[in-house]
């Protein structure tokens, strides 16, 4: 990967909460504000796998979307997820468990995406989506 320095000035401010953000994360505040400006959704369309992930969604039937609506991620997962966000705060991370964390996030986003997606399709269904709200 070719690197290109780029000089950038910053409030004040903002570059106090960046570097505070990196102290907390036991990163550099060029490593925070790389993964800061990654962040940026450059497009508009949904990468590949979030895209197939939804596209059938359309053809399912209302229990099928009710269940996927319902659907909550693997408490394993949530429980590794939050682990690896809580040693992240206190001592930071390896490379592989960055790697772990972001694979685990593209789960969560995935499983997020689908659920709202089956709640949209319900209420255009005209189903009362309320109680997805209050589910647990």
């Amino acid at each position: 990967m070719s690197l290109h320095p780029v000089t950038v000035n910053i409030p004040t401010k903002l570059y106090t909460r960046i570097k505070r953000r990196a102290a907390q994360a036991h990163r550099s505040v060029e490593d925070e504000m790389l993964e800061a400006i990654a962040a940026i959704p450059f497009e508009e369309r949904l990468p590949d796998e979030l895209e197939e992930a939804v596209a059938n969604l359309k053809f399912l039937d209302n229990d099928s979307l009710w269940r996927a609506a319902r659907r909550r991620l693997p408490a394993e997962i949530s429980e590794q997820l939050e682990q690896l966000h809580l040693k992240q705060q206190s001592v930071g991370l390896t490379e592989t468990e960055m790697q772990t964390r972001d694979h685990l996030i593209q789960q969560y986003e995935k499983n997020m995406l689908v659920r709202a997606e089956a709640a949209v399709l319900l209420k255009q269904r005209n189903a009362d989506i309320s109680q997805l709200l209050h589910d647990q």
